[in-house]
């Protein structure tokens, strides 16, 4: 056998086995394929992409009230990326992004051969595509087979997709560091602004932060980050993206970035709170990242007003029963006094001075101030214990600008504001300050709602034929109760004195106790109980005593305000509610508020529609009614309220025992609002703090905004009510001639029909305690 024989055969040998070898390799690659395809993701779900998006609350004037979520994320289309953003990326990350099939080749030969030649892996050869994979269909455990799997599943997302889908994928996807995802996200955590606002460097920083979101991030490691900024330009410049003047221009700008925290626009956390649970319970954790967009009933000009207004008046009443705070002292670092948190509109403040008027201060923010004494001397009764230089005081700043001394209330508040024909919350706030205390006093208070129950009695005694202008005797009663000490129970009148034989509108003007309860006493209280059922109570809240004339039992806020907004809207029982609309991130509408509205136009039939609130009481006793409860505010408990100098103002001021709670319930045609102060603990709020003096100036601050520019609405007076000349003293008809009858509305089938006799004036005062008590007189 010749040597050319002889290498013809070992030739033919070595191709037979490298064949065979190739064939092998091909045989093993294709069932590995198949293996691992078995296990791989379905592609198609990126069709469908659901991005994990907080939830955002908002005013009903678009105004942001708060977020929640982890994750911080604004998904953008790729036709509103900025172009130059798009090439940042593209030089960061892929270059050859357009070009290749997913995989590129050339960059996965370089980490194979790096790989051969140091036994390490080398970071690199992940395309954009391959990153998709990775982020929405395979972990990110760093395998061999994973990145099998990483490219198989790139050549198949390349078949699928086009390009730019598959690179807006990327860009609303990808981490950039402190919980930001996508590079709309990241603009907004770094700059506060859209990306089209942004400039070229910052585009590039942007586009440095993928590769590693912690070593090259500008907040916490600014040098790194502006070197990997720069790489990332110089290759901008590289591959023409830019020109030398825009990178000399862009590579020489100082850092920009700083950390920004998206802030509400307007602060009504109770009611963010009040949202966040709703939709957790209807969509669990999926209510944090499903991107909804939740549209409230807020007016956000109203909530700050009503906000500012209760803590005003837990402030003057604070400053009322003098001064309690200590000062904190013996500050060693300045982060001692940075750590003390801020509380309501009080501010901490460091005492640098003090002089013949006024006292010397720094904020936390280094602002200097100055404490005039007129605003100081309020806490006369500590004023030279607690003015030291070097003491840290609290601060707040006045609607003059001015600044003055205060504390953080012991005392708490409620308020909430809602539109009486149809239940729209329009302010709601359940305390001073919501991160200091969560407890929302507007909705999850049960306290008593003292005299501002007492209209529920007297609508149920003109139901039941009594007239605004029966006589009750205002005299001492005993009443049997097992529950007291001696079992009897003799009740007062908030001001110990008792007036004879008292008219209903003068009764109810002026809070008497002793008419209530012998008002109950007559018409029963199954009788009033049922009409507080249709006044939206329940009867765990209303007590089957005669102390129920009294407000024995409890309510929140929002439930008084409910109520009310039956007298206001014309009788109606609205349903409140708090979401206009909810929407997904993609715009759609996925819930939509439809209220039961009050009609006090429609007609009976009407009024049965579903669309309508249901009537709880006639257009004749609501009428009657709302005339009493103005008289109130014109005559009665609430006269303060005539500062407002308007004449459809109406409402009902309440006091409970001790003074441990004190309300005002008020309103007018076109809004209703209740306001609470008392302690969480039920103690007294002190002598003489009743619903007119501690509660109705938070409803007047509140009003003053609420009613600006809303002209004054009058009562129509329904058929069926007539007008008549009374005695005052005895409400039957005055004689003829009297010069000192008054007008009166009743019902037409209740106008009396005897005129009163002449005799002489009734004492201004009646004051018999031994006398028995007298029931109704008519």
């Amino acid at each position: 056998m010749t040597i050319k024989m002889l290498c013809g055969r070992i030739l033919k040998g070595l191709i037979a086995f490298f064949i065979a070898i190739s064939a092998c390799i091909a045989l093993t690659g294709y069932l590995v394929y198949q293996k691992l395809s078995e296990d791989l993701p379905d592609i198609k779900t990126l069709h469908n992409v659901q991005y994990q998006i907080p939830l955002r609350i908002y005013s009903k004037d678009n105004l942001l009230i708060a977020q929640f979520g982890e994750k911080k994320r604004t998904p953008i289309n790729i036709d509103e990326t900025p172009q130059q953003l798009i090439n940042a990326f593209l030089a960061a990350e892929d270059e050859r992004f357009f070009e290749h099939p997913g995989v590129d080749y050339k960059g996965l030969l370089r980490a194979a051969i790096q790989l051969a030649l140091t036994g390490k892996k080398r970071q690199g050869g992940s395309t954009i595509t391959m990153q998709v994979t990775r982020n929405f269909l395979l972990g990110r455990e760093k395998t061999y087979i994973r990145k099998i799997k990483e490219i198989i599943l790139a050549l198949k997302i390349e078949n699928e997709y086009p390009k730019k889908q598959i690179l807006e994928l990327y860009l609303n996807q990808i981490y950039m560091g402190h919980r930001a995802y996508g590079v709309a996200a990241a603009a907004q955590t770094y700059y506060g602004s859209p990306l089209n606002e942004l400039t070229l460097a910052e585009y590039a920083m942007i586009a440095s932060l993928p590769k590693a979101p912690s070593a090259y991030n500008p907040i916490t490691n600014e040098a790194r980050a502006l070197q990997r900024r720069n790489y990332v330009l110089r290759r901008m410049l590289e591959l023409n993206y830019i020109t030398q003047k825009e990178f000399d221009n862009a590579s020489n700008q100082l850092s920009t970035a700083k950390l920004q925290y998206l802030l509400p626009e307007i602060s009504a956390p109770y009611l963010a709170e009040m949202v966040r649970q709703k939709l957790f319970d209807k969509y669990g954790e999926g209510a944090y990242t499903s991107g909804f967009k939740v549209y409230t009933t807020i007016d956000s000009s109203l909530q700050t007003t009503a906000d500012q207004a209760l803590r005003n008046t837990l402030h003057t009443y604070d400053e009322r029963h003098g001064y309690h705070s200590a000062p904190h002292a013996n500050i060693d670092t300045v982060n001692d006094f940075r750590d003390i948190p801020i509380i309501g509109d009080t501010k901490p403040a460091y005492i640098i001075r003090i002089t013949n008027n006024t006292v010397v201060a720094k904020l936390q923010n280094n602002a200097i101030i100055e404490v005039p004494w007129e605003n100081i001397k309020w806490a006369q009764n500590a004023i030279k214990s607690i003015l030291k230089p070097g003491d840290i005081i609290r601060v707040r700043q006045l609607i003059n600008n001015t600044w003055a001394l205060t504390q953080v209330p012991k005392v708490e508040g409620a308020f909430v504001s809602i539109n009486p024909i149809d239940g729209a919350i329009l302010a709601l706030s359940g305390g001073f300050d919501f991160f200091h205390n969560k407890y929302n006093r507007a909705t999850q208070a049960k306290r008593q709602p003292g005299s501002g129950f007492k209209p529920i009695i007297y609508t149920t005694a003109l139901e039941e034929g009594y007239t605004l202008a029966s006589f009750i005797n205002d005299a001492p009663i005993i009443i049997d109760d097992s529950s007291q000490e001696n079992d009897e129970w003799r009740p007062e009148n908030y001001n110990r004195k008792f007036f004879g034989p008292t008219s209903i509108r003068t009764a109810l003007i002026h809070s008497r106790n002793i008419i209530s309860i012998r008002l109950l006493k007559a018409i029963g209280i199954e009788k009033a109980v049922s009409t507080a059922l249709r006044f939206g109570f329940i009867q765990d809240q209303l007590p089957k005593s005669l102390s129920l004339a009294l407000g024995s039992g409890y309510a929140s806020p929002l439930q008084m305000a409910r109520a009310y907004a039956a007298f206001a809207n014309g009788g109606f029982l609205i349903k409140p509610y708090f979401i206009e609309r909810i929407e997904s991130n993609e715009g759609k509408v996925i819930y939509q508020a439809r209220p039961r509205i009050a009609c006090p136009s429609c007609d009976s039939s009407q009024e049965l529609n579903k669309t309508y609130a249901p009537r709880i009481i006639s257009p004749r006793i609501n009428f009657l009614m709302n005339s009493l409860l103005r008289d109130v505010v014109q005559h009665g408990t609430a006269t303060r309220a005539k500062v407002l100098n308007r004449q459809d103002l109406a409402g009902k001021t309440g006091t409970t025992n001790d003074q441990r709670d004190a309300w005002f319930n008020g309103y007018t045609p076109s809004i209703v609002a209740t306001t609470w102060v008392g302690f969480d603990n039920y103690v007294s709020l002190g002598n003489l703090e009743t619903g007119g003096v501690t509660a109705l100036p938070m409803w007047i601050e509140f009003m003053q905004t609420a009613l600006k520019n809303t002209p004054e609405v009058s009562f129509d007076v329904p058929e069926g009510i007539v007008k008549a000349f009374i005695d005052p003293q005895t409400g039957l008809l005055a004689p003829e001639g009297s010069r000192n009858g008054v007008w009166e509305f009743f019902q037409a089938e209740h106008v009396p029909d005897k005129s009163a006799p002449v005799f002489e004036n009734l004492p201004g005062e009646y004051s018999q305690p031994n006398e028995k008590p007298i029931e109704a007189l008519f």
